[in-house]
């Protein structure tokens, strides 16, 4: 049985939660409450499997109740937003920053009802999260990357497009990497993270807040070049047609759309050896299939290491297909991929 803890300060927002997780026969909501000070104490004294969490709340917000839990209990945050409006998301990344695992848009409490797709779509989170293995958040610590020789195929030139695919935890895994690469990066970066729908937007914002790169959401029949970085729009494929950015329509693949297989394919097709393809944490094996052509077209392909990622399935299917260069820490990512641009 999953165990659920409940927070947000609206009585309406938690019985439609709780009437939601009732109708799942393995989940239970084990406590609620209103404001992030009686999150902490209820996270003390049920040792929830996962907490569900709003960020603007009285006595205590919270963003202060995550840094709170992830230092005394580490436990796994899904947040939900209740708007979509730019404060209102910024403050969600924020919460993804200090330690909680995934953003969704809270449920709609007018017209009409919040319906099945949404409760399905929150159910099926709070499993694969709920699995998630959190560590203790200690905000002065710093991981300290090691430094690799790299193959001297690595570094031969004309290597101009850094791809990277990500899904569950992968927000922070992307954000630990884009802030640490060099403003004059000589590639452009693509990422296609798998994120609820309406956050792509707010999740290119948070990273351009931090990164020295120019990084937006991707637009159809966008040219692209170095040191600029293009996020894939949600509800959409993102592919290339030769030097031009191009938004599709299209069944979802894997389950995803954007899916990073769709990507990683058009780039294997299109760009071949010029490509460095990433694959970060998440669930599933979306960006594994596509990976492998990437390296049988002469590229250079990398994964997050099981020890740093939140979850290991996208990387795991990667390895298991023979499709994997490098199986690195997220510490030594950067580094890595700045020596193969330099």
């Amino acid at each position: 049985m999953i165990k659920i803890l409940l927070v947000d300060d609206s009585a309406l927002v938690r019985a439609v939660l709780r009437d939601i997780f009732r109708t799942a026969d393995d989940l239970a909501v084990v406590g609620e409450a209103e404001n992030g000070m009686g999150a902490i104490a209820l996270t003390e004294r049920e040792r929830p499997d996962l907490i569900v969490m709003d960020i603007m709340m009285p006595v205590m917000d919270g963003l202060t109740a995550i840094d709170e839990i992830m230092v005394r209990f580490p436990t796994p945050i899904l947040v939900l937003s209740a708007t979509m409006d730019d404060k209102e998301v910024n403050h969600a990344f924020t919460a993804i920053k200090k330690g909680a695992l995934d953003v969704m848009e809270k449920p709609r409490l007018s017209g009409e009802e919040y319906g099945d797709s949404f409760a399905a779509r929150l159910i099926e989170k709070v499993r694969i999260l709920s699995r998630v293995k959190v560590i203790r958040r200690w905000p002065s610590r710093v991981a300290k990357a090691a430094v690799v020789d790299l193959p001297a195929a690595y570094r031969q030139g004309g290597r101009d497009i850094l791809a990277i695919g990500a899904s569950t935890g992968g927000p922070k895994a992307v954000m630990s990497i884009m802030k640490n690469l060099p403003a004059d990066l000589k590639a452009t970066v693509f990422v296609v993270q798998h994120i609820a729908s309406g956050f792509a937007r707010g999740f290119a914002h948070w990273l351009a807040s931090d990164s020295g790169l120019k990084v937006s959401l991707a637009r159809d029949g966008q040219r692209f070049g170095p040191g600029e970085a293009l996020v894939a729009p949600n509800d959409c494929h993102m592919v290339l047609d030769g030097e031009i950015i191009r938004l599709v329509e299209g069944e979802p693949v894997n389950c995803c759309r954007p899916s990073i297989d769709v990507f990683f394919n058009s780039l294997a097709d299109d760009a071949g050896a010029r490509v460095v393809g990433l694959l970060l944490t998440g669930m599933g094996k979306d960006g594994a299939e596509g990976l492998r052509r990437i390296k049988e077209r002469g590229g250079v392909t990398m994964v997050q290491d099981e020890q740093s990622c939140a979850v290991f399935g996208m990387p795991k299917a990667a390895i298991a297909l023979g499709a994997v260069d490098e199986v690195v820490p997220l510490a030594n990512i950067p580094g890595e991929l700045e020596r193969i641009f330099a």
